[in-house]
């Protein structure tokens, strides 16, 4: 019994220790939502450079309000299967060659029967683009690998996509462009969805209550008499 009640206690120390954790984890992404939801909502500032490059990273600086200015490469554009609120298709990933450097700008959405250049209204000239700064995607998605030989991408892997069209001096993020209208209309920008899954309540309370339960077994081990 002794025994028994020891390793009980051990659960509860161990399920208490998950509880802690999943409430240290709540207090962090309520600060990170309110961390994004300034930046998606602040000023823009200018996309950073290849001075600033090395110390991008996902926690200080996605979703950030940028702009850039430069000229659309769209013989070199990737298309990136997407499902959205308008259902499925595709991403339009197109290359911006700026005066220092190339980014990739995700212009928008497109459905299937807008899949080919052809069907979409040509745009030329010199363009500022306003969105939200993205880290890359490496790899694909769930169970699905991006296939460049095949042209068939289902994240938007900055260094694997640059590599595939031949890109250099390419920023290691992706800009989301804002709901600025295209050419009849597509591709169809602004659809970036920013939401973060906030369950960690649930699972701390989850936690404490096997934490407590364990607790109960091995107060009742205790009290048992032959």
């Amino acid at each position: 019994r002794a025994a028994f009640a020891a390793a009980a206690l051990v659960v509860a120390a161990c399920l208490a220790a998950l509880g802690v954790w999943q409430v240290e984890r709540r207090a962090w992404k309520h600060e990170l939502i309110a961390a994004v939801d300034a930046r998606t909502h602040a000023r823009a500032v200018p996309a950073p450079g290849p001075a600033d490059w090395p110390h991008i990273n996902a926690r200080d600086d996605a979703y950030r309000r940028v702009t850039v200015i430069g000229v659309f490469d769209h013989p070199r554009e990737t298309l990136v299967q997407a499902v959205t609120e308008r259902g499925a298709g595709y991403w339009v990933l197109t290359p911006l060659e700026t005066r220092d450097f190339t980014v990739l700008v995700n212009r928008g959405f497109v459905p299937k029967d807008k899949r080919s250049p052809n069907s979409r209204a040509p745009f030329a000239g010199t363009d500022s683009v306003t969105g939200l700064l993205r880290v890359t995607e490496p790899g694909g998605a769930f169970l699905r690998s991006n296939d460049p030989a095949a042209g068939r991408w289902y994240s938007r892997d900055v260094a694997a996509i640059a590599k595939a069209r031949g890109l250099g001096d390419v920023a290691p993020y992706f800009i989301d462009a804002d709901n600025a209208p295209n050419p009849d209309g597509y591709p169809v920008g602004g659809l970036t969805v920013v939401k973060f899954n906030d369950n960690h309540l649930v699972y701390a309370l989850t936690w404490f209550a096997l934490c407590a339960l364990s607790l109960f077994f091995a107060w009742r081990l205790w009290r048992i008499r032959d």
